[in-house]
Parts: C-alpha cells; sequence; structure tokens
C-alpha cells in the first residue's frame, strides 16, 4: 500500500485492487463509465472526531449503493463488510483532521468495443477517493441563501444514483450563472429536487417534501429529515408539491451530504416567508447536529472496525 497521503494534495485512491496517488490513477478508454456514464455513484461524509474520521449514516449509503447497482444490473462487487473494510483504508491511507468524503464509483467495466448493449462477463471498476468537506459558514446559515427555479429535463431514473449527472450539471451552472446556491427543480408544476439535494417546504409549522419515487434521488437525509421532525415535534408530510406552494412556503430548506440542512431565503430574487431562516429550519438544523454527536459518540465506543 502506498504511504499516507494527504486529501489537500494527491490523496490516495483505489482502483481496482490497487493503491496509488489520484494523479496517477488511469482507467482505460473503453470503460463504459467513460463511454457510456455506465455506472452509479456514492459519497460518505466523513467527521472528524478524536479517534480519527467517522463515517456517518454508512449503513444507509451502502444500502443505496446497492440498490442503485441491483437497478442497472450490475453484481455489487463486494458485501458491506467488504465496503467497510475498503472505506476505513481510504481513511488510514489519507492523513488529515478536518471533516472529508468518501467518493465511491462502480461502472461496468471495461468493454472489448464501443457497444450499447452491455456485454456479460465484464469485471466492474472500483474507484475510491478521500476528498475534504466544507461546510457552510455560520454566517452563510444565518443569512440563507439564494436559489433559482428551472424545468426538470432529466431522465424519469432520479432514483438511481447514476454518475450520468449531464442534467444535474447543467441544473448546477444554471445556479452559479445566477448567482444561487441551487436550482429547484420543477416537473408538470410539481417540485421534485434540486441539482444535487433534496427541498423541504414548510407552511404553517409543517414540513412537506416530494414524494420519494424515480423522480427524485432519495437523499440520505431524506429518512434522517423525517426522523429530526418527529424529534422535534414538527408535522411532516410526503406528498406532491405545487409550484404555487413552494412560492407561498413560509420556509424553503435543501438538505444534502455537504450542506446537511441549510435555508434558502431567497428565490428566483424574492423574499421566501419572512427573508429569514425560519423556525423549522431552526430545529432541524439542531437536531441534526445532536444526531451526529450520538451516531459519532457510538462509533467512538465501538471502535472503527465495527459494523452498525
Amino acid at each position: 500500500m502506498s504511504q499516507p497521503g494527504s486529501v489537500e494534495a494527491d490523496p490516495v485512491v483505489y482502483l481496482n485492487g490497487e493503491w496509488g496517488p489520484l494523479s496517477e490513477a488511469r482507467i482505460p478508454v473503453l470503460d463504459r463509465g467513460f463511454i457510456f456514464g455506465d455506472g452509479v455513484y456514492e459519497v460518505v461524509p466523513l467527521y472528524a472526531t478524536p479517534g480519527g474520521r467517522a463515517p456517518f449514516r454508512l449503513a444507509a449509503h451502502l444500502a443505496r449503493l446497492s440498490r442503485s447497482l441491483g437497478k442497472i444490473r450490475i453484481d455489487n462487487p463486494l458485501d458491506d463488510a467488504g465496503w467497510r473494510s475498503l472505506i476505513a483504508r481510504a481513511i488510514d491511507a489519507n492523513q488529515g483532521e478536518g471533516d472529508a468524503l468518501v467518493y465511491i464509483q462502480v461502472t461496468r467495466g471495461v468493454a472489448k468495443k464501443r457497444g450499447h448493449a452491455f456485454p456479460a462477463g465484464l469485471t466492474p471498476t472500483v474507484f475510491m477517493m478521500v476528498t475534504p468537506l466544507t461546510f457552510p459558514s455560520d454566517a452563510s446559515r444565518a443569512k440563507g441563501a439564494s436559489a433559482v427555479t428551472a424545468e426538470d429535463k432529466r431522465w424519469l431514473h432520479c432514483d438511481i444514483k447514476s454518475v450520468s449527472l449531464l442534467g444535474n450539471v447543467l441544473m448546477a451552472q444554471h445556479a452559479v450563472e445566477h448567482d444561487a446556491l441551487e436550482t429547484i427543480q420543477l416537473r408538470d408544476g410539481l417540485l421534485t429536487e434540486g441539482s444535487s439535494s433534496n427541498v423541504w417546504v414548510v407552511k404553517d409549522g409543517r414540513l412537506a417534501g416530494a414524494p420519494r419515487g424515480p423522480r427524485i434521488l432519495e437523499g440520505i437525509r431524506y429518512r434522517l429529515v423525517e426522523e429530526l421532525a418527529a424529534e422535534s415535534g414538527v408535522a411532516f408530510e410526503e406528498r406532491d408539491i405545487t409550484e404555487a406552494e413552494l412560492r407561498a412556503a413560509d420556509e424553503i430548506m435543501i438538505s444534502s451530504a455537504t450542506k446537511e440542512v441549510m435555508p434558502i431565503t431567497l428565490l428566483d430574487g424574492k423574499p421566501v416567508g419572512t427573508g429569514r431562516p425560519g423556525a423549522v429550519y431552526a430545529a432541524l438544523y439542531e437536531a441534526y447536529q445532536r444526531a451526529k454527536a450520538r451516531e459519532l459518540h457510538e462509533w467512538s465506543e465501538r471502535g472503527p472496525g465495527a459494523p452498525k
């Protein structure tokens, strides 16, 4: 195994059984992930603890990775124990004390020629790296963020965490070009999700999220937000949300591994509710931090190598 690397410089990555610096990692051009976007990925947050970096909600991330692989008919190359071991080695191989992300990508593998239908007998390509994770500042949370809306033009298998992310890339760029943090998408007059986040609306103290299904990727934080709402005494509904409801919301929030829960206080240039982060956001964010503290404490107690 290579010497420990630096997440900030040239991290040590895993590629098909080998460990080495990211700058030297190579895949054949006929890898179907490169040619067709024929693969899936997963991103696991790592929180800094006195005992080292600890993965958050790892079991849920591995379950979603397995679901995504199953939906595109790639055999999972590892069982949960294998993935946990690989992630532990990736953490150990990359020095650093701050929060980070483990990025996992599995493609169908390398074919002998370019052809749309996938050939049998390919060995999946497995790639893993650790990258720095920086959360929004306290000042940006206190102010809230800006978002813009756009029509959701993606395919109708958004529940698969596919590496084919062109639609999401275009929506992320749309946000950047409008000085916004996120693009909130609408399909047939109904809220779907952001370019890389789930979206939540609050009206009269009640929290609502778009239905789980093929129109959205069920973020790991979707179920977590449900749990946080219950813990905080906030009523929650999973249902269709119209564009009119989105625009009339008292609060709008987004959730993702890199944002946790983040308030949106400006939508298409107009204030959301009072134009400041609301009480439901504050309750969910505080509950999120408690959930992190509980899980990281459990991780420290049972040791990095123990399953959960």
